[in-house]
């Protein structure tokens, strides 16, 4: 499934963990029996999309199984599109949503879906900005009240003080998440060394902290007014309600807003990058750690799914090539990850190793390049990618049960590829991959003249 689903590399290998069980089960001479699936017996989720004639887009996702309903707000806008000094900007509306609307007051969002017995948050990433609650099925139009009074009626309640004070809890988001925390310095490294100035992947989604400092209301309200447009949104509903009535809702409350015309997303070419090492000191980090990393295909794009399992190959915990050599039997390491992080513009491939102390990280640079270049040269194993298409399918089929995952799945089809109904589609990437598939698309994008080599050492008083 889409890895919108999990957005970092711990998510990711927690996702992946169910192949331990497949693999259990089937061994190498089963692999091939894995593959082609029945595709018939893939989960269908029934659903209806249509457009209000301001541009907003509906997706409607019927389900009455639990007393439920899933409401999801897709903006398609990320920081995919800030300008240079504007960087953190899409992630710091997202709080300023949450912050209140002319007809519901302030501060009070959170409050009412408290009340009503909802979970309410929201997400930002490179390419889309999302927001989201579950409610009781009887309290459907309160959130799709909410939900349209801060799409309509947000600025007349923007004030300077509470502009400032979301600033700063973002501000504070990023030194609670990148700027005190072990390794974190490695990610604003990484995407420094990766994209060029001018790049919208450079400064990461949380932002710089002068950019977020220099923003101004005048700036929120330009980027409310062309970005939080209706013909810019999706609004998807899934679970228990009625088709005609949830209709006649979504009619009511988001009907009447103007039409604006749909913002251009004006696409940005992956960047060539030159070979080079990147070196990070670190004073929270307490033991040295080496990630080497290529600009890859963009999310959905030929060989996205094909590095996955590459990654998978290379770290899948227990059964992985590094893992085991780093790991297990020469205990070089204290963990290894691979990870392909998509995009919309473009991905990013990266292996990640952090070693035990007082170990030759010569040796290690050396067992990862020579694995590196195996798998450009050398085909993956069958029972390497079913291990992968089997772990992908079980957590599709799994996460669907959830009413909130099974609307961020579709938003996430309709998004990136124009049309929601792509499970199948998104399963059979891995599922139809091919041994020689995979090695070329390695062999293509993860060269040793591409590569990005950011090794981070612990400070003074950090550790060896």
């Amino acid at each position: 499934m889409t890895k919108l689903l999990r957005p970092g590399a711990a998510a990711a290998a927690a996702a992946l963990a169910v192949a331990g069980v497949a693999t259990a089960v089937a061994g190498p001479d089963q692999a091939a029996a894995l593959r082609p699936p029945d595709t018939a017996k893939d989960p269908r989720i029934p659903f209806e999309r249509y457009t209000l004639d301001n541009g907003l887009e509906v997706i409607l996702i019927p389900d009455n199984t639990v007393p439920l309903v899933a409401v999801d707000v897709w903006y398609h806008v990320g920081s995919g599109v800030e300008a240079v000094g504007k960087s953190g900007f899409a992630h710091l509306f997202e709080h300023m949503l949450f912050q209140g609307s002319q007809n519901v007051g302030s501060d009070r969002h959170f409050e009412i879906l408290r009340k009503i017995g909802a979970s309410p948050n929201g997400t930002t990433n490179t390419d889309r900005t999302n927001y989201f609650e579950v409610v009781p099925s009887n309290q459907l139009e309160a959130a799709l009240w909410l939900e349209s009074d801060r799409m309509g009626y947000l600025l007349p309640l923007l004030t300077e003080p509470s502009f400032r004070n979301q600033v700063e809890v973002v501000r504070n988001e990023r030194r609670q998440r990148i700027d005190n925390v072990p390794y974190g310095k490695e990610r604003l490294a990484l995407a420094d060394a990766l994209f060029p100035e001018g790049h919208p992947y450079k400064y990461t989604v949380i932002g710089r902290h002068e950019d977020l400092a220099a923003a101004s209301v005048d700036d929120v309200v330009a980027f409310f007014k062309t970005w939080y447009v209706p013909a810019n949104a999706t609004l998807t509903l899934a679970g228990d309600f009625d088709v005609a009535e949830a209709k006649r809702l979504v009619g009511r409350w988001f009907g009447s807003f103007p039409r604006a015309a749909k913002p251009k997303l004006v696409q940005v070419p992956a960047p060539v990058v030159a070979p080079r090492r990147v070196d990070v000191a670190d004073g929270l980090a307490k033991l040295r750690q080496v990630t080497w990393a290529w600009i890859t295909p963009a999310q959905f794009a030929p060989g996205d799914a094909e590095l996955d399992i590459a990654a998978d190959a290379l770290a899948h915990t227990g059964t992985g090539r590094l893992y085991k050599i780093l790991v297990h039997e020469k205990q070089l390491a204290q963990n290894v990850s691979a990870f392909q992080a998509s995009g919309g513009f473009s991905s990013t491939f990266t292996v990640t190793v952090t070693l035990r102390s007082g170990v030759d990280q010569a040796e290690v640079e050396n067992i990862v390049d020579a694995e590196l270049e195996r798998l450009r040269k050398e085909p993956v194993a069958d029972r390497e990618i079913a291990r992968v298409a089997v772990a992908f399918e079980a957590r599709a089929i799994r996460g669907l049960e959830d009413l909130l995952t099974r609307a961020e799945t579709l938003q996430t089809y309709n998004h990136y590829l124009g049309d929601p109904d792509k499970v199948t589609w998104d399963l059979d990437r891995y599922r139809k991959a091919t041994a020689e598939g995979v090695r070329a698309t390695v062999a293509e994008h993860l060269r040793p003249d591409r590569r990005i080599l950011l090794v981070t050492t612990p400070a003074a008083g950090g550790g060896k």
